[in-house]
């Protein structure tokens, strides 16, 4: 049996999955680290965090498949049978601690057979090439400091050059007003990036820059393709958008295939979580591994995750297309060399509203409760929740829209606001799938669908009452780190090809429409009545 170990590095939490040769989950952690809002529409993460909690997940996913085979192969040997060891079948010393786990678990780590990233796709870090050290905290995706800095750009006629070379809109969602704002903000950051002294990275880069001792400095196209700075026609950095942004091109990482032997970990901290001189073999931003998880390899397969926030990707194949409504175009994980497209819908907010009740108005105390809450009604009273806590994604692209809640009477239950919640996270992923729709002339006839919120049954049935097509659940939701997995196994040997990975599916869950449509045409005009009441609230 061969396993592979799926870092999933997110917005909240870094998780990891064990996986084995047939995709099953062997073992999981996770580990949230902190959410720093220095102001308003600032988000910041300490990338020091970041890594710190990524290694912890690593490190206990691995004890917790140590575990699990040993009680395994002692249950077997109990049984009378006998029984090769496993090769990750370390058993625990008497009176070892956590700590001391972890030289066991490096032992295990040896024995895999390589890893595979996925992550937060447009934060962005800048560090100290000699000292390995962040000059400022990771800025977010989700930040909207460069707003005005983007509406400069757009004054100055530059959005057309933007959108033919990268398919993204200019937006601070994305890296490369992040990188020029470091750059000017941080005492001498300029002159060191022009002197090549600095690097920057996506959240991927700065993983692999720290797992291998500061050997590797790379990305690879899919994450790439959202800095606002990489030509995704032809598939380099782009001279005349780094000279737009200001951004020194020593600072940029070598780009490389998402699926490859990428590395080796070299780095002596990664003992401590068992990752010592394993074989780096996969990489991609979250939601491009998330559409190869769900084996969306066929032009118009669609997938949505249910994450932080919400992404809807169709894949579009070979071929180049430019969004005439407000999608952006980006590059999708090629298993083949060839540059490969996606049409992409972003929205900011989606399971984030969910930890917003939870932290913010206090009305549920962990997030699963969020399902039992809403079921306490059985409507949403006529309350909307337009959660624009961080400006509006596809299709509006509006940073400034501010968050509202309407509709409140005096008999509104908190079980009201918990379903308004639950259902503005499936109105805003209507309304990027009707964009898609008009994009492409081929409506989508199935959504697959992935996330952590994915397992609630009443999000899913009321976006198929919407969307009025069926919503697809796979067994196994952890697509992202699966797609991920794929990615390092196949360029270590582990599946061949994609033909491989297609008898690995397993069998899911079909929400069918049920609403009537005239209902949920109604109910989408109030939702866009309450959208269109958000928009520009915050404008300058």
């Amino acid at each position: 049996m061969a396993y592979i170990l799926s870092l999933d590095q997110g917005t909240t939490s870094s998780r990891a999955i064990v996986f084995d040769e047939h995709g099953g989950v062997v073992a999981s952690a996770q580990r949230e680290f902190p959410q720093i809002y220095p102001q308003a529409g600032w988000v910041e993460h300490d990338p020091e965090a970041i890594l710190g909690a990524q290694l912890e997940a690593a490190a206990e996913a691995i004890e917790r498949a140590i575990n699990k085979w040993r009680q395994l192969g002692d249950a077997t040997s109990r049984a009378g049978i006998p029984c090769r060891q496993s090769k990750l079948a370390l058993k625990r010393p008497a009176g070892a601690t956590k700590r001391k786990v972890a030289s066991h678990a490096g032992a295990a780590a040896r024995q895999l057979a390589g890893i595979g990233i996925a992550n937060q796709r447009e934060t962005a870090i800048v560090w100290d090439r000699e000292t390995g050290q962040p000059i400022y905290n990771a800025i977010v995706w989700q930040d909207r400091r460069t707003a005005e800095h983007c509406d400069r750009l757009r004054a100055e006629g530059a959005e057309a050059a933007v959108r033919e070379k990268t398919g993204l809109v200019i937006d601070s969602y994305f890296s490369g007003t992040k990188i020029s704002w470091i750059l000017d903000h941080v005492a001498g950051a300029r002159q060191r990036a022009e002197a090549g002294k600095l690097a920057f990275g996506t959240v991927d880069s700065w993983l692999i820059w720290n797992l291998t001792g500061g050997q590797r400095h790379v990305t690879d196209f899919t994450n790439a393709s959202r800095t606002m700075l990489f030509n995704i026609r032809t598939g380099q950095w782009d001279a005349e958008l780094l000279r737009l942004l200001r951004v020194p091109e020593s600072l940029m990482p070598e780009v490389v295939a998402s699926s490859g032997r990428i590395a080796t970990t070299k780095m002596t901290a990664t003992a401590s979580s068992g990752l010592g001189a394993v074989t780096l073999a996969g990489m991609a931003g979250d939601q491009q591994a998330a559409l190869l998880g769900q084996l969306c390899l066929t032009p118009g397969e669609a997938k949505n995750t249910y994450g932080t926030g919400c992404f809807l990707l169709k894949h579009i194949g070979g071929k180049f297309v430019l969004s005439s409504q407000r999608l952006v175009t980006t590059l999708a994980c090629s298993l083949d060399g060839k540059l490969a497209y996606a049409l992409e819908g972003s929205v900011f907010i989606g399971g984030a509203v969910v930890q917003w009740l939870r932290d913010n108005l206090k009305l549920i105390r962990n997030s699963a409760e969020i399902g039992a809450l809403a079921r306490t009604v059985p409507d949403n009273g006529g309350v909307v929740l337009v959660p624009a806590f961080v400006g509006l994604g596809a299709p509006h692209w509006d940073p400034y829209a501010g968050g509202l809640l309407i509709g409140l009477r005096r008999d509104t239950q908190p079980g009201h606001i918990a379903r308004a919640a639950e259902e503005c996270i499936a109105f805003q992923v209507a309304d990027v799938v009707e964009a898609m729709d008009r994009e492409t002339g081929e409506p989508v006839g199935e959504l697959r669908v992935d996330g952590g919120a994915a397992v609630d049954d009443l999000l899913l049935q009321f976006q198929a009452d919407l969307l009025g097509i069926p919503v697809v659940r796979p067994a196994n939701t952890e697509t992202t780190a699966l797609g991920a997995a794929y990615l390092a196994g196949l360029a270590v040997g582990v599946w061949d090809g994609a033909g491989a990975l297609r008898h690995l599916r397993r069998d899911e869950v079909r929400f069918t429409p049920r609403l009537d449509r005239g209902v949920a045409a109604a109910l989408r005009r109030r939702w866009q009545a309450a959208v269109a009441r958000s928009r520009g609230w915050d404008q300058p």
